[in-house]
């Protein structure tokens, strides 16, 4: 088996501890966790784990059992790159006097699709939403001029298929 870019859901109570007991799950593995985010889900007082990795489908489907018999978990599931619509987003610190002296950063901004979020007297502050591909290719590009700060967030993800993930997930929680 070849190894695939996997995005994994876990619903869950959000509880202390967890998300280190589901780290340990890949830790003892050696699958390095490319991004992660926790957030709200859809269902009140239930969290939702965006985990991506990089591994075969027999080790994600190990993985995804081996989360679901954590207590507070409600349920887990996978998905392929192309059975998901996902993105990133980042934020780059400039300094700003780029912004002026180098018409190439305005060029940049702008093919890119990025905004321009604030601008000071000592730096500018550009944010992108997108594919990471489109993430790295924009810090490629303002990396000659350099960037003061960068940070990228974890993948949000949703799967394309209709997965009725609140009525499956009120019944686990009834039973």
């Amino acid at each position: 088996m070849e190894n695939k870019t996997f995005t994994i859901s876990v619903y869950s109570e959000n509880n202390v501890g967890l998300l280190n007991r589901i780290s340990g799950i890949f830790l003892k593995r050696h699958i390095n966790i490319l991004s992660l985010n926790v957030s709200e889900s859809e269902i009140e007082n239930v969290s939702r784990f965006v985990i991506v990795v990089d591994t075969t489908e027999k080790w994600v489907q190990n993985i995804v059992g081996q989360i679901e018999k954590q207590v507070e978990v409600i349920k887990a599931f996978y998905h392929v790159d192309e059975e998901t619509i996902f993105l990133e987003s980042a934020l780059f610190k400039i300094a700003s006097n780029l912004l002026f002296d180098e018409r190439q950063i305005q060029n940049i901004i702008k093919e890119s699709h990025s905004e321009i979020v604030t601008v000071s007297r000592d730096f500018f502050v550009i944010s992108k939403v997108g594919r990471r591909s489109e993430i790295e290719e924009l810090y490629s590009n303002l990396k000659p001029f350099g960037i003061m700060q960068f940070v990228r967030s974890g993948r949000i993800s949703v799967s394309k298929e209709k997965m009725e993930v609140t009525s499956l997930l009120l019944e686990e929680l009834k039973s």
